[in-house]
């Protein structure tokens, strides 16, 4: 069966690639093995966002008293109705993409699982595929360390599949996965605790903005275990007892569930790359030019399998820039982006481009502006002053480096700091401009009035 393109994958680049495709009049062929959506529509964004919304309603109606609004009565927390109501997002989305590729006549849907034949052929259900462009977006899995496999370990998408609250938590992996997951749960009524090998958590950020998370953490009653080595796993009936060291000292915690939030690795090994002449880095990762093509110049990895974000925003950036270099012949590449990302912790973390380590390591010249949200009038009267702001200033052009926010509004603030970061313009253009009163991003511009030395 020949096709003008072969798409592997329906995640965030492959499904409005294969629209673009076929509104450009190319015959596509679609192959999906899973759920349609990808790890943002049925794993990762869409469901977890959900259930942050839930533990955020439960964390607003027990910390109201100091606001004036005393709830009277037992607080319960229903995961099964959480549950369901995370399954009904989930199933709207899946299936809308589903109902768009299979209604549109350009496109052909397979279900099954793809492997290469050569550079130009795919095989899916015992029938073969040939196209003169192929795309591949198979995305990524949790990664499951080898002393852990032999437990009766959760993922980050089984534990959406939980109907009751477990008693007692135990996450391994101190990033943004096991962190949101943590909060979420101990918000829901479980203990919580997480075992890190790292000195501090989220060690990708600034060390005062892993202080802060922790602080976060530990002001709602979850126990932190950092610097944990040789952590070890026996199963019982009912429970699993962990033994680790910390600083040279033995500890052991008995916990209900455990969550293995270690990482994630690309879902490259089992599509016959093998049989092509697509390079993978060590990691198992595709390498990818600048406009996303492989060392195969006519296949193209796009989203988590080739390493350049393992972000939804970033996946479908990739989309964007094929699109566009194929379709609309404006020249984009992946080398434009900035990195930006959050982690939705509440509140939430939300960087974009470089912090003070990654400055310092390439010799910038540099300037800070920061601000601690105990110094903003709308999370004084939100009450909700945990974190602080940072933006990072190049000295000798003004142009911004990068910002870490960390508080109330961060994901939706550090959007100001993006788009100008994108339009090239030096600080002071963000600096003389007049938010509005009260709000979080008011305080940006009063920021930026004194940057100091780095």
């Amino acid at each position: 069966m020949k096709f003008d393109a072969i798409i592997i994958g329906t995640g965030q680049a492959g499904t409005p690639l294969a629209a673009s495709l076929a509104k450009n009049g190319q015959k596509v062929a679609i192959i999906e093995k899973g759920d349609f959506g990808g790890t943002c529509v049925n794993t990762g964004c869409t469901p977890t966002k959900a259930y942050v919304a839930s533990a955020r309603r439960v964390f607003v109606t027990k910390n109201s008293q100091e606001h004036g609004v005393t709830i009277a009565g037992e607080i319960k927390v229903n995961l099964r109705a959480i549950k369901r109501r995370k399954d009904k997002l989930v199933e709207k989305s899946s299936e809308g993409i589903r109902k768009m590729l299979k209604d549109n006549e350009q496109i052909q849907v397979f279900k099954g699982e793809a492997k290469f034949k050569d550079d130009h052929t795919v095989t899916v259900n015992n029938e073969t595929l040939q196209a003169e462009k192929i795309f591949i977006n198979t995305g990524s899995r949790p990664n499951i360390p080898s002393p852990f496999k032999n437990l009766n370990y959760h993922t980050n998408e089984t534990m959406l599949e939980l109907e009751e609250i477990p008693e007692h938590l135990v996450i391994i992996g101190g990033g943004y996965v096991g962190l949101e997951f943590a909060q979420m749960f101990r918000r829901f009524g479980s203990k919580v605790s997480i075992l890190d090998r790292g000195e501090r958590l989220m060690k990708q950020e600034d060390e005062d903005i892993s202080e802060a998370i922790f602080q976060i953490l530990e002001d709602e009653d979850i126990q932190v275990y950092l610097n944990s080595e040789n952590i070890a796993g026996a199963q019982s009936k009912k429970t699993i007892e962990f033994s680790f060291n910390v600083h040279g000292a033995e500890k052991k915690i008995e916990g209900s569930h455990l969550l293995l939030a270690t990482g994630r690795v690309p879902n490259t090994a089992n599509i016959g790359l093998e049989n092509t002449g697509v390079h993978l880095d060590k990691k198992g990762y595709i390498k990818v030019n600048n406009e996303l093509q492989t060392s195969v110049p006519h296949i193209y990895a796009l989203g988590d399998c080739n390493g350049e974000g393992a972000f939804t925003h970033t996946s479908y950036n990739d989309f964007e820039i094929v699109d566009s270099n194929l379709l609309q012949h404006k020249k984009r590449s992946l080398s434009d982006r900035f990195p930006c990302y959050a982690a939705f912790i509440d509140p939430p973390l939300a960087r974009v481009g470089m912090n003070e380590a990654e400055i310092k390591e390439k010799g910038i010249k540099a300037k800070l502006a920061s601000r601690p949200m105990t110094k903003v009038a709308r999370a004084q009267e939100m009450g909700e002053t945990s974190g602080m702001m940072k933006i990072y200033i190049e000295a000798d052009t003004d142009k911004i480096l990068g910002a870490t926010f960390l508080g109330t509004g961060a994901d939706e603030v550090i959007h100001a700091i993006i788009d100008a970061m994108y339009a090239g313009t030096p600080y002071t253009t963000i600096r003389d401009a007049v938010h509005i009163h009260p709000t979080v991003s008011e305080l940006i511009p009063t920021m930026l009035e004194s940057p100091e030395d780095l």
